[in-house]
């Protein structure tokens, strides 16, 4: 089984409109719901793969329980959320059908009070114990209000110390403390790494990162797929294809297929091809947490990963 965590859950809005245009009102073609945040966006992914996934995280109010109503019946997702006072966040995407953009409003998420993050930690490290058989866990995304910033770098010692391999997918100073807890993997774009290190560089920044506590480090480069630096080298997977449609959540299917990659014992280039491949087909999917299977299917053999280097 697999765990991802999402502190800062969501009710994902999909809007489509013929054409979006500043100042005007609009006619919404197709309205979507999903339960998001970028943990559950890559569950969701992970189940459609074939694996078993538990969800944990905070959810509460109205909107808590919309999330997890979508929940009930998911095939291979186990809901394990963690109920807060506050009520869990929207997020709305309008997507321009005239050019493929999209438009991202995200709201803050809930006050969580410290017996909340106490109520939580016990929930997770219970997750954690060896009859669980987790064999990865994902922290993904930004931390609600209350918590502290070293919120995931608990949670990636917490992992370590049960031997459970951990992915840390978040930005600013979350990832500054989380990486200093030496999670086996993360994953940043190009910004959120150069925030990082303070270089544009992403070879110098990788190494940078690393230096700073990473096990090994994959940066998205938009369009141009993936870099990473790992203990077996330095390698390259660039996208086979450039394909226009909603990028929402594109980041989040490319850790899902690392995370699939990792607990399938997948050498890296397989699981830096599987990445791209499920980061590309997601663009052309309707909304987040979803991938074009044909799109990923044709993908997955096109992508030619080469190794820059002999040793990390």
């Amino acid at each position: 089984m697999i765990l991802t965590v999402t502190l800062n859950t969501a009710l994902d809005i999909t809007y489509r409109v013929p054409s979006l245009r500043p100042h005007s009102s609009h006619r919404v073609t197709e309205v979507t719901e999903r339960p998001g945040g970028k943990g559950l966006n890559v569950a969701r992914v992970l189940a459609a793969l074939g694996h078993e996934v538990t969800v944990t995280g905070f959810a509460g109010g109205a909107t808590g329980r919309t999330v997890q109503d979508q929940l009930l019946g998911a095939e291979r997702i186990s809901d394990a959320l963690v109920p807060v006072s506050g009520s869990t966040r929207r997020t709305v995407a309008v997507v321009d059908a005239a050019t493929g953009d999209t438009t991202q409003l995200n709201e803050p998420g809930p006050l969580v009070s410290p017996a909340e993050w106490a109520a939580f930690q016990e929930a997770y490290a219970h997750l954690l114990r060896p009859e669980s058989s987790v064999a990865a866990v994902a922290l993904c995304g930004s931390l609600p209000p209350g918590l502290p910033v070293g919120a995931y770098a608990t949670l990636v010692r917490v992992a370590r110390a049960a031997a459970v391999p951990v992915l840390l997918d978040t930005s600013g100073e979350p990832l500054r403390r989380g990486i200093a807890a030496r999670p086996d993997v993360v994953k940043p774009n190009a910004d959120e790494l150069a925030e990082l290190t303070g270089s544009h560089e992403p070879p110098s920044a990788m190494k940078d990162a690393r230096r700073r506590g990473a096990h090994a480090v994959v940066a998205s480069l938009g369009a141009e797929g993936l870099v990473a630096l790992t203990p077996d080298g330095e390698w390259r997977a660039p996208a086979p294809d450039r394909l226009s449609g909603n990028p929402t959540g594109a980041g989040d299917s490319a850790v899902a297929g690392l995370l699939s990659g990792l607990v399938e014992h997948l050498p890296w280039p397989e699981r830096l091809a599987r990445a791209v491949a499920l980061s590309a087909a997601t663009v052309v999917a309707p909304v987040a947490g979803e991938f074009d299977r044909p799109t990923y299917d044709q993908l997955v053999t096109k992508v030619s990963v080469t190794q820059q280097s002999t040793a990390a």
